[in-house]
């Protein structure tokens, strides 16, 4: 089989995925979606110059002084007529400045007396928010390739946006091989484990604005694999174990059976050599992960999340940023390492410390971890305070 670099590898199976098609999505249902158009400012926001305190709306010019008041200007419901010399309007947070008003005074700062008030020295400007002073009408607020969160959902509200369109979420059929895997709570045979996998993998996949598809684990039969391969559901299928050379590793052959077309057949990448990338024969792509653990969640982040985003019309480039070497670190071999490792800063800056176990099997090393740490090819030792690529893991 020939083994490609991790860049190589992304590179040849993005090329396989195309834009899934856009559906319009009620603003509450996009959290989490992403933005398949640009959208831009329908108004200025404020609509008005705007009060940005409690207090009494007046000409800077009359102030200090003594002044009558006139009026109220309160959210949602403004003084319509022009405020003239000599006058006050008392005004609330949010709400319109009266014509011919330039100036807040807080009301701590002012002192009533009957229906004159008595207000210091203010600056033309003070406590008003300006018209447009958030945007102004046609300003491009979101661009299209955006993951929607709450933040930016509000600045679509603001917009006067009800439904915005978004990238169909992708479906993603997860398929888990191997007759050692029970799905708890079923007790497992004397030489089981309990599939810890596939749902991991499923939350990784809705987390990253797909849908997951979980079917059953399939045995170690050839017959088998091949119909559930075929029978998934999904404009992905992700298949975990069987992905090696093993006499019990059926699934690159099942694919096969199914007119399979490899773009990647393996990475030079550790943990996950062995996962591999191509079409069906009627379209569908499957990406093939390793059995363990480890290995399917290091190439899930290095593969399947810049599919997912692919799918989505959103940016695929992994956030890796660097970081300084927390203690020292040995010399790589031929194949790209990604290690699991834990972030931490200290005097201001980002530091990084690989766990010392690396095992491929270890669950617990990775639920501890909090980054992946990449060693290239070949790359040399790097003393403490060396710099790293890390690639931070979604936390809470």
């Amino acid at each position: 089989m020939k083994l490609l670099g991790v860049e190589d590898a992304r590179a040849r199976m993005l090329a396989q995925i195309a834009p899934l098609p856009a559906e319009a999505v009620p603003l509450p249902q996009a959290a989490g979606r992403v933005l398949a158009e640009d959208v831009a400012a329908r108004r200025d926001q404020p609509p008005f110059d705007a009060s940005a305190m409690d207090g009494w709306a007046v000409r800077a010019a009359d102030t200090p002084g003594t002044l009558q008041i006139v009026g109220e200007s309160a959210a949602g419901h403004g003084y319509e007529a022009g405020l003239k010399p000599g006058e006050a309007v008392r005004i609330f947070t949010g709400a319109a400045i009266p014509a011919g008003a330039d100036a807040v005074v807080i009301q701590e700062n002012a002192e009533r007396e009957g229906d004159a008030v008595k207000v210091p020295a203010a600056e033309p400007g003070a406590n008003v928010r300006p018209r447009g002073g958030d945007f102004r009408a046609g300003d491009a607020l979101l661009t299209k390739g955006v993951r929607l969160d709450p933040w930016r959902l509000s600045l679509a509200a603001s917009a006067g946006r009800a439904e915005l369109l978004a990238a169909r979420r992708p479906r993603v059929a997860v398929l888990s091989t191997g007759e050692e895997l029970v799905e708890p709570p079923a007790e497992p045979g004397p030489f089981q484990i309990y599939n810890s996998g596939a749902p991991a993998l499923a939350v990784m996949i809705e987390d990253w604005g797909g849908v997951a598809i979980r079917a059953r684990p399939v045995r170690d039969e050839l017959e088998a694999t091949v119909a559930a391969i075929r029978d998934a559901e999904g404009d992905l299928v992700v298949t975990v174990g069987g992905a090696s050379v093993g006499d019990h590793d059926l699934v690159r052959a099942a694919a096969a059976a199914l007119g399979f077309q490899p773009a990647v057949e393996s990475v030079a990448v550790r943990p996950g050599k062995p996962t591999f990338f191509g079409a069906l024969g009627e379209g569908r792509r499957l990406l093939g992960l390793p059995g363990n653990p480890a290995s399917a969640f290091v190439c899930a982040e290095l593969f399947l999340r810049p599919i997912l985003a692919a799918y989505q019309g959103a940016p695929t480039a992994l956030p890796v940023v660097a970081a300084k070497a927390a203690e020292p670190i040995g010399a790589n071999g031929a194949r790209e390492h990604w290690m699991r490792a834990k972030l931490a800063f200290e005097a201001g800056e980002l530091r990084a410390s690989p766990y010392r176990d690396q095992d491929s099997s270890l669950v617990g090393v990775f639920a501890q971890a909090d980054a992946l740490l990449r060693r290239p090819p070949g790359a040399p030792a790097v003393e403490a305070g060396g710099l790293v690529e890390v690639l931070p893991l979604a936390r809470t």
